[in-house]
């Protein structure tokens, strides 16, 4: 991957399925040419052995900055893809970035973060005058999937951050629930965070949609352990059995087709949102993709229609941004399975793939101050 000044271009774009990195990553370099970049954002399937996917990066990214994360599928030209490695390359010439990890966030320190940030974002600032013009700003943040911070993380550095939007997901690992990773600074990092500040002259623009609405069955949670996002009762009845009465299927297995369809819905802010399931535990817990409490107040989620919502989306960030070079997307996993289920995928990826949207299947998304969960988020670039 070049680095230094060059001539305007568009966001750069490439995708690998070979199964060794350094031919992958080789793929990729042919794929984008000779383009200066300013920074690179990769994803990867959890399949590639993380020591040799870092080496092979290194080869071809000396002197750019590139961040990455490990996924539960990419968002490529051919819209849902998956067991592949992916690159998004900014060019030098209409952008800047500069990024931070936090790769240790069982011990965040919210204090010593906040300066992290404000000194990255006035970092930005300075490094982005080159560009000339009125430079906007995005943050651009990913997170250890697994980690139960998300929450925390994403309050502390938004706030640091002040105007400059938020916008990212949790890392993957293709629902294995092991181990994910985040990539920065030459290597993968567990239990790790980072946020790159992207600057450029263009339009950019943050977005958050979903596809549920709530229903009428409601659920109070009754029991919890906080720390570990697990929900023991529901209406003071154990929380898989309640759950599964609510939604109308007493007495059928639990398992993340059923949670994509179902999922719990809390109002914030005028506003509902998804509490995601992640799973159903033998001793009949749950356990969430997101923080819960005692007394929280959730709807069962029921579905719109899936296609007309986004073909109204994009319609909107065409309107907002003009001629649009790509979408950048933070799309949950469950909203996948949920298309497969529905078998709407193909019609999902047809729409994914012409509005030029790219990007990686998550395990929760950021937006703002806000760790969400089942949602299409991202941003949007102009040209």
């Amino acid at each position: 991957m070049a680095t230094g000044a060059g001539v305007r271009a568009g966001i750069g774009f490439a995708s690998s399925h070979a199964d060794d990195p350094f031919e992958a990553m080789a793929d990729l370099v042919d794929q984008l040419g000779t383009e200066p970049l300013a920074g690179a954002v990769i994803f990867c399937s959890q399949h590639y052995d993380r020591d040799s996917l870092a080496r092979a990066i290194n080869l071809h990214s000396e002197c750019t900055t590139v961040i990455g994360c490990t996924s539960s599928g990419e968002l490529t030209d051919a819209g849902y893809d998956h067991d592949s490695l992916t690159v998004i390359g900014f060019p030098a010439a209409d952008f800047c970035m500069t990024s931070h990890c936090f790769d240790d966030i069982d011990n965040f320190d919210p204090v010593a973060a906040r300066e992290i940030v404000r000194t990255l974002a006035a970092q930005a600032e300075r490094d982005s005058r080159r560009l000339g013009g009125l430079v906007n700003h995005v943050a651009l943040f990913l997170v250890d999937g697994l980690s139960h911070r998300e929450e925390l993380l994403t309050m502390t550095i938004q706030d640091a951050l002040g105007d400059i939007p938020l916008i990212g997901g949790s890392s993957g690992d293709d629902l294995a629930f092991r181990q994910t990773a985040i990539f920065d600074g030459g290597r993968f990092h567990a239990r790790a965070a980072v946020v790159a500040i992207l600057s450029s002259t263009r339009p950019m623009h943050v977005f958050k949609a979903q596809h549920y609405q709530p229903g009428a069955a409601k659920m109070v949670i009754t029991g919890a352990i906080p720390h570990e996002r697990i929900v023991t009762e529901i209406n003071a009845e154990p929380a898989a059995a309640e759950y599964l009465r609510l939604a109308g299927h007493a007495g059928e297995e639990l398992g993340m087709e059923f949670f994509a369809a179902h999922p719990p819905m809390v109002r914030a802010g005028g506003e509902y949102h998804v509490r995601s399931i992640q799973s159903a535990n033998p001793d009949g817990s749950l356990t969430f993709y997101c923080a819960i409490d005692e007394g929280i107040v959730l709807n069962i989620g029921e579905p719109v229609d899936r296609i007309a919502g986004m073909r109204q989306l994009f319609s909107d960030l065409h309107a907002r941004v003009g001629e649009v070079d790509r979408i950048i997307a933070f799309d949950c996993v469950l909203n996948r399975i949920d298309a497969e289920q529905r078998q709407i995928s193909r019609d999902v990826s047809a729409l994914y793939a012409g509005n030029r949207v790219i990007g990686f299947n998550t395990y929760g998304e950021q937006y703002h101050a806000l760790h969400v969960n089942q949602t299409f988020s991202g941003l949007a670039i102009g040209r």
